[in-house]
């Protein structure tokens, strides 16, 4: 298949959800792949990401990919000017701009460079922490003891549901009593809601941050993972109650090994390994790592 296509980025599909795709597997999973370093909280010079070929086969311009940055609804990316004291006004230029993903990544990253942390300290613990998946994968999370990355850098959570999902009894912001926009960190999709009790895991040493779009996201603890005991409430979209106060459904056994037996060891699905498959030839490894790059991200905003 041509680069530049996928199963999840068809000619069909509207532009601005093609470029928008594109630069979303490239920012957060085939920066090294397109011969891109990422620097300082993954911003990438803009000029040299549309000299990339995955950007290059879309013919992407420099007005249509600003336009992209500043109209996503989930604000996944930000842009920023190369050496802001220096341009006082709008340059035309792409080299003097900056581009990154505020989250979702998969490369190695350092999150004090990306995420605002979450302490007591600071007193910016939200009240609401969500993460949402599916049917299917409910007893997978079960049968690992708790939520895991998935290849990503980080679990990701919103602070609220978005508004088809969202119930009337959603929990508000304690300091302004307003219900938080939610604009990113959960699918519409999601058939189950996890809620987390963030204190309790922070009082238990694991750390949390938030994304310049408002995404909560933790590493999990010393295995990668976020344990069922930190659930404080799990509801099935109709509202039926899955577990609660973090203790197991009865007959529930955990069991990492069976489960990485049917995912994978690590998450990224079995016999997977990140950034390529068995395709040969220059640019094999690139298209594979970019398909599941994608898969990543339509499991996790």
């Amino acid at each position: 298949m041509a680069r530049g296509g996928g199963m999840r980025n068809p000619a069909n599909q509207p532009r601005d959800q093609q470029v928008s795709r594109k630069v979303s597997w490239l920012l957060r999973h085939g920066a090294g792949a397109e011969g891109l370093k990422l620097g300082e909280g993954g911003y990438v010079n803009v000029g040299d990401a549309l000299n990339t070929r995955c950007l290059k086969a879309l013919h992407v311009t420099f007005p249509e990919l600003r336009e992209v940055v500043a109209s996503n609804d989930k604000q996944r990316f930000s842009m920023i000017p190369l050496n802001q004291p220096a341009i006082e006004s709008e340059s035309d230029s792409p080299s003097n701009y900056l581009i990154r993903a505020n989250q979702g990544h998969s490369l190695p990253l350092s999150s004090t460079s990306l995420l605002t942390p979450i302490t007591h300290q600071a007193n910016n613990i939200p009240r609401t922490v969500i993460h949402g998946t599916h049917d299917r994968a409910w007893p997978l999370i079960l049968q690992s003891g708790g939520l895991r990355p998935m290849g990503r850098n980080h679990i990701h959570f919103a602070v609220g549901l978005p508004t088809p999902l969202s119930p009337s009894s959603t929990p508000t912001n304690p300091e302004t009593e307003e219900e938080p926009k939610v604009i990113s960190g959960i699918r519409r999709s999601a058939t189950v809601l996890i809620y987390i009790d963030i204190r309790a895991a922070l009082n238990a040493g694991i750390s949390f941050g938030v994304s310049e779009n408002g995404v909560v996201l933790t590493e999990g603890d010393g295995e990668g993972k976020l344990g069922c005991e930190f659930f404080e409430r799990v509801v099935g979209r109709g509202g039926e109650v899955l577990m609660e106060g973090g203790v197991m459904p009865e007959g529930v056994v955990v069991d990492v090994g069976g489960w990485e037996g049917v995912v994978g060891r690590g998450g990224r699905g079995k016999g997977r390994k990140r950034g390529g498959g068995k395709r040969g030839g220059r640019g094999g490894k690139a298209v594979d790592g970019e398909r599941e790059g994608e898969a990543k991200d339509a499991v996790a905003e």
